[in-house]
């Protein structure tokens, strides 16, 4: 279960070595100040580090606080970063730093650290449904772990509002492709084969999570009807995406992608559910494991031309330190 807390500073430092007393394995630090605080966030990660440097933690941290110091503190720790996407007034118009953002992605990616976004729509004077569109777009191709959407994940917050630039249709756009996006990308662990098996089907990520909010309205499992990805298990979320995957190839005239699709699909859900869950499974391939797992997969149309078929029944385990597999 979990639970919300309000601590001052002082106090969150002074409860952290008591974490693994009261059986505490992860938790959030979401505070917009210390988000911008460089040096308490070293701070917690070194107390983090010294008392219980295998419980999980989250912390939500401004990208303009984000540098190799931190990044090199948080290697030594199990966590993730949370990191706000946000616009800039300049001159009326309100900008988008893609460079900036990159910049601090390639950081992340090239040190090995978990990391996600935060996408908000509507909260800033001048924003448009394009400008959303386009961070989205753009945070997809960062290879984040997870992209969350503080609008629609905390009640709390003060709901979108219409404006000159935001109609009550573009908010209920949003909304339902963020949940979209919550549901295919973040529930469904997609990170590791999302682009690749986007490239095929030529439309933007954000054009797709729009298409995939319409499948999940007319499936009963939409933002309205009260569906909570997070409360699935991952295997439900799996058979979501390949169905609609499987359509989406078929509309865009990818039938002979579909099975190798599939296969790079449920391998990689597999690895996920044995580094999450401690799952081990058994599944059937129409390829060799070793070429579905390999950087050759990122260009599907390519794979099919240069890859042959080998039917394997393969096994996903543990080593004992790393998710594994053996052909049967």
């Amino acid at each position: 279960m979990n639970k919300e807390y309000k601590f001052t500073s002082a106090e969150f430092e002074s409860q952290i070595p008591t974490f693994k007393q009261k059986g505490i394995t992860e938790f959030s630090i979401h505070d917009s100040a210390l988000a911008n605080d460089k040096q308490k966030i070293l701070k917690i990660i070194k107390l983090i580090e010294k008392n219980v440097p295998d419980v999980f933690v989250s912390i939500l941290i401004n990208a303009s606080t984000l540098d190799r110091e931190v990044i090199s503190a948080a290697q030594n720790i199990f966590c993730s970063f949370d990191i706000p996407l946000e616009c800039t007034e300049k001159g009326g118009h309100l900008l988008f730093d893609k460079k900036f953002y990159a910049n601090k992605a390639r950081l992340l990616n090239e040190s090995g650290l978990v990391f996600g976004f935060h996408l908000t729509y509507a909260a800033t004077p001048g924003d448009t449904l394009k400008l959303f569109s386009e961070r989205l777009d753009f945070a997809v191709q960062q290879y984040p772990n997870h992209i969350e959407f503080p609008q629609i994940m905390n009640a709390e917050l003060e709901p979108p509002k219409v404006t000159g630039t935001f109609s009550a249709q573009d908010i209920r756009w949003c909304r339902d492709t963020a949940f979209a996006c919550r549901t295919f990308y973040t529930a469904g662990r997609a990170v590791p084969w999302f682009l690749s098996v986007l490239k095929p089907l030529r439309i933007y990520p954000s054009r797709f999570f729009s298409d995939f909010a319409e499948w999940q309205r007319v499936n009963n499992c939409s933002y309205k009807s009260g569906f909570n990805p997070e409360e699935e298990n991952h295997k439900s979320i799996e058979k979501m995406q390949l169905l609609f995957l499987d359509e989406k190839y078929e509309e865009k005239h990818c039938h002979n992608l579909i099975t190798l699709m599939n296969d790079i699909v449920k391998i990689n859900g597999a690895m996920s559910r044995l580094a999450g869950e401690g799952e081990e499974s058994t599944l059937v391939t129409s390829y060799n494991p070793d070429d579905l797992l390999s950087e050759e997969a990122c260009d599907l149309t390519a794979f099919c031309e240069n890859v042959c078929m080998e039917e394997c029944k393969v096994k996903i385990f543990s080593n004992g330190e790393y998710p594994d597999y053996e052909i049967q």
